[in-house]
């Protein structure tokens, strides 16, 4: 690299007139490279220290230095304490700022369901996948994707911006409201809540309930096996709940591990006689002609968040509960009401400020 006193030799010169144009326009292109060097050099120096201080990291950020003790306090900036000195390595500090990506934009903004793709991800509903068909028969400007997760899965996909409409039947601990707590736990801000429907839980069991079962404590008999729903889902989430109010432990029940993704499964189990019970929903007892133990009715919501309720594929999707046929689908399958349907549930929240 060419020094800086031959670059202030070389300038004199012109200034003298000893250096013609041509000269100029050398020098001007030593400067330049010279530059990039310099600056390259500096990147490569920072690059290679596995560990900021806190003010580089402060740089990095660009914010105060206090903010980031509180950062490392209320954020858990990961950073670790040596002799008195604060330090923070590199990689983590890059991939804590990555889970700190509020809006997600490389997937938030490429997945609006105005581009003719409308992608929901929650909890399996037999009502519901008839209403994405009826969606398809009516809308030919959008095709709708779901994903069976479990209602847990779906408020997980809302957050990482991988779904535009989350499903969810989420029991709170206060036993009566659905859905709240756990969103305002999981997600950075409170999405909408439209509802969907009202749904009938209870134990499907086989046609004429041979072995007589009345209650969930029937479930520990010698006798009884079951399917179980998945982990995550608000099914099995309820299922729990019942079974620590009653007389029984999880381990008295034969085939708690067994488990199955959906209400039909859990059906399709006990049809068969693999199974003598299993927790789903009263439409697929009626579905499949098996009796039902209820539990208590639920409520079956969609969360979307408030950046893309207006949006027009989601809403094309939720006037579609307004619409007459879909009403008749409800009609059509026991154990639904839909008399809260299209229904915001939580309407401060949505117009509440941050």
């Amino acid at each position: 690299m060419v020094s800086l006193c031959v670059i202030y030799c070389q300038l004199r010169f012109y200034i003298k007139g000893d250096i013609d144009n041509n000269g100029v326009v050398r020098l001007l292109k030593t400067v330049f490279e010279m530059g990039k060097n310099v600056k390259e050099n500096l990147m490569n120096s920072v690059a290679s220290n596995k560990f900021l201080t806190t003010r580089e990291v402060a740089q990095l950020l660009k914010v105060n230095e206090k903010m980031i003790y509180s950062l490392v306090n209320d954020k858990g900036l990961p950073a670790t304490k040596i002799t008195g000195k604060w330090l923070f390595p590199r990689r983590l500090v890059e991939e804590w700022l990555d889970a700190h990506i509020l809006n997600y934009g490389s997937e938030n903004s490429g997945l609006s369901s105005e581009d003719g793709m409308l992608l929901i991800a929650g909890s399996d509903d037999p009502l519901f996948q008839k209403v994405i068909n009826l969606f398809h028969s009516m809308r030919k400007d959008t095709v709708v994707f779901f994903s069976n997760q479990g209602s847990m899965g779906g408020i997980t996909s809302l957050r990482r911006g991988l779904c535009h409409i989350g499903v969810c039947h989420l029991l709170q601990d206060d036993n009566q409201e659905y859905n709240f707590d756990f969103a305002e736990q999981e997600l950075d801000r409170a999405p909408v809540f439209v509802n969907f429907s009202q749904r009938e839980q209870g134990i499907l069991l086989p046609p004429g309930n041979p072995k007589g079962i009345t209650s969930i404590a029937d479930l520990a008999r010698d006798d009884m096996t079951i399917a179980n729903r998945s982990l995550g889902t608000g099914t099995r989430l309820l299922f729990d709940y019942e079974v620590a109010r009653s007389d029984i432990s999880i381990s008295e029940i034969s085939g708690y591990q067994n488990e199955v993704s959906r209400h039909l499964d859990a059906g399709l189990e006990v049809l068969s006689g693999r199974v003598d019970a299993a927790p789903a929903i009263r439409a697929v007892a009626g579905m499949l002609g098996l009796d039902f133990l209820t539990l208590r009715w639920e409520r079956f919501d969609l969360l979307v968040n408030r950046e893309r309720f207006f949006e027009k594929g989601i809403q094309n999707f939720i006037s579609l509960l307004h619409e007459k046929e879909f009403r008749q689908l409800a009609g059509e399958l026991e154990g639904y009401d839909v008399s809260l349907c299209g229904k915001m549930m939580f309407p401060d929240n949505f117009n509440d400020e941050d």
